[in-house]
């Protein structure tokens, strides 16, 4: 019999945190005790698990007393609050916000890609950002073959990346100019329904947006290749669920299309759909509620003689945050537990 966990899911009623509440249930998470925790305000909620009402705490600095693993999906600043507590208490903190992505003794992981990042104790690990992750589970199988040496990406992104607000923005603006009223802007600059912004974050003195930045950064250090050249442009479009990437690379070697698809049909976390003659490829409808990257549209670039262009997606809530959580507290679980 495998040992039993006691876990801690910090951020438990945000959209991030209920979806590792889901996860933990689905994948059967090794649960001995498990502890919800949120702001004063959410303190006499319940959020289910497995059919059993569980209050919601307060979160704190001594919510982790007995804990084991920590999940945080409570923003960077809580996370910069709270989880040094919590590893200090002797948990391993699994972090979905930006806070310890690029600290160098952090590791930032995603199972497919390094694995063996994954610390055997206590401390803090760190949860890449979403469209970082659908990206490098693709292209992990091709620079281990090939090498890659510069990537190109332009994403399309869900408006739940922003938060359940986004999501009912959307919702509401859509409904608005159906019947021909003003939509509210509250979320974004603009109006999102029926439009695109190509602005996500911050703007940054490169002219490159916070986002955009952090696919650069994270890509190099998953990938453990700073020699990686790269450029972003992240866009946020009306879907609701699942980023979408084109994403074109060039590799030290030359590499056909059919060998990328040999590679990753047969690459974990990966599902390869691609038959443009039948109108098979990846959609955001394809990869909402689902775990794995879904990767189409590949060919040879007419540009360039060692590049591929491609299509990749997956639904951001999930693998590009709650699921890809969940794995690494399974991958510390498997080890600590022996």
């Amino acid at each position: 019999m495998s040992r039993l966990w006691n876990v801690a899911v910090a951020g438990a009623t945000g959209a991030v945190g209920n979806q590792m509440i889901r996860c933990l249930e689905e994948r059967d998470f090794p649960v001995k005790n498990i502890k919800f925790l949120a702001s004063a305000r959410s303190v006499g909620k319940t959020l289910p698990f497995k059919g059993t009402p569980i209050a919601v705490e307060e979160l704190k600095e001594d919510s982790f007393k007995d804990m084991e693993i920590a999940l945080f999906s409570a923003g960077a600043s809580t996370s910069l609050k709270f989880a040094p507590q919590a590893a200090k208490a002797g948990c391993v903190v699994i972090d979905n916000s930006s806070a310890f992505r690029m600290e160098p003794d952090i590791p930032l992981v995603v199972p497919e890609c390094n694995a063996h990042r994954v610390i055997s104790g206590p401390g803090i690990i760190a949860n890449p950002n979403c469209s970082t992750i659908q990206m490098v589970v693709a292209l992990k199988p091709i620079h281990e073959k090939v090498r890659i040496r510069r990537i190109i990406v332009s994403t399309y992104q869900a408006v739940s990346g922003t938060g359940q607000k986004a999501v009912v923005e959307l919702r509401n603006q859509i409904t608005d100019l159906l019947a021909g009223k003003e939509p509210e802007i509250k979320v974004y600059p603009y109006q999102i329904a029926y439009n695109c912004l190509p602005h996500i974050d911050v703007f940054l003195e490169n002219d490159y947006t916070k986002e955009e930045m952090k696919m650069v950064n994270e890509t190099r250090k998953i990938l453990e290749d700073d020699s990686i050249r790269i450029s972003a442009t992240t866009v946020r479009v009306p879907v609701f669920y699942s980023h979408s990437e084109a994403v074109y690379i060039e590799t030290d070697k030359k590499i056909t299309p059919q060998e990328v698809k040999d590679l990753l049909r047969s690459a974990a976390g990966v599902v390869v759909l691609d038959d443009v003659a039948n109108k098979v490829y990846p959609l955001a409808l394809t990869a909402e509620g689902k775990d794995e990257v879904f990767v189409g549209r590949i060919r040879e670039d007419i540009s360039h003689e060692k590049g591929i262009a491609m299509w990749v997606v997956s639904d951001n809530i999930r693998k590009g945050a709650a699921t890809n959580a969940v794995q690494i507290a399974e991958i510390w679980a498997q080890r600590a537990g022996r």
